[in-house]
């Protein structure tokens, strides 16, 4: 679970740019980018793999992107590096978006600044690896709360925030709310929480013009960083387009439910993992 310490509103900005933004830069500009321009977007654990990849998404997509951090301001930093060179704008604010009153701050704080909020992606969470049988209950409640509360908390806040805007929220979630992972039993009833919640959500808020929808994947490719390599390699293998899904996937589906065009999608889990659950 994440933790902010007693600044809980600080902000952490840099106007450098990165070799990884600029790549990311000319990766959207060749492929004509997507019609974000002037959205403005909130990105929850957004400093880091896949939340990190759909700020970028965002930004590089011309929307005005807030990360949400609420650990390492030097994540923070090297997030905005990343981020500037591209066509949108980025800034950090810090917010442990579990905690009620720093969620509540947070969504205030960029109605403040910018009028409302447009996007709303939900990637924060919490995992304490563990059995399905002997498990710490304590430790099961804590990545449950962690999927589910900032979600339920925020909705009639976004509800808000969204008011007369082409609202999208977004959940992040994953193949273990339907699939068994070892060792994934917290995180796997998170998630299957969240997509639940998805669908209820959807269905109140789409009178308000606001969708609601879950992008799920399954492992995902972190480079040298991914843990036990050779099962990664065994499923990058088993999947039909030839590898491991890469953060840069799923923002990119994150990114298309954001769209003008998504506003016929409600309350679904899209899977983006290369086929891999199709098998």
């Amino acid at each position: 679970m994440s933790g902010a310490g007693p600044d809980r509103r600080a902000e952490s900005r840099s106007a450098a740019g990165g070799a990884g933004a600029e790549r990311w830069a000319a990766r959207d500009s060749a492929v004509g980018g997507l019609r974000l321009d002037g959205r403005v977007a909130v990105v929850t654990g957004a400093t880091r793999g896949v939340g990190l990849a759909v700020a970028r998404k965002l930004c590089a997509s011309g929307a005005q992107v807030v990360v949400n951090w609420a650990h390492s301001a030097e994540d923070a930093e090297r997030a905005l590096a990343e981020l500037a060179p591209l066509k949108g704008g980025a800034v950090a604010v810090r917010a442990d978006v579990t905690r009620e009153e720093e969620l509540r701050e947070l969504v205030g704080r960029v109605r403040a600044d910018h009028g409302g909020l447009d996007v709303f992606v939900h990637n924060a969470g919490s995992w304490h690896p563990g059995p399905a049988v002997g498990a710490n209950p304590a430790h099961v409640r804590a990545d449950i709360a962690a999927g589910v509360e900032p979600l339920l908390v925020a909705a009639p806040l976004l509800a808000e925030a969204m008011a007369g805007r082409p609202g999208r929220i977004v959940a992040v979630s994953s193949s273990g709310a339907r699939s068994v992972i070892p060792g994934y039993t917290g995180q796997g009833l998170a998630k299957a929480a969240v997509e639940s919640l998805v669908r209820y959500l959807a269905v109140e808020l789409a009178g308000r013009g606001i969708t609601v929808n879950a992008v799920s994947t399954a492992k995902v490719d972190k480079g040298p960083a991914t843990p036990n390599p050779q099962a990664a390699a065994i499923l990058a293998a088993r999947t039909p387009a030839g590898r491991l899904t890469r953060p840069e996937d799923i923002a990119d589906t994150v990114a298309l439910l954001c769209t003008d065009e998504a506003a016929w999608i409600h309350g679904q889990t899209l899977t983006a993992d290369g086929g891999l659950s199709l098998l």
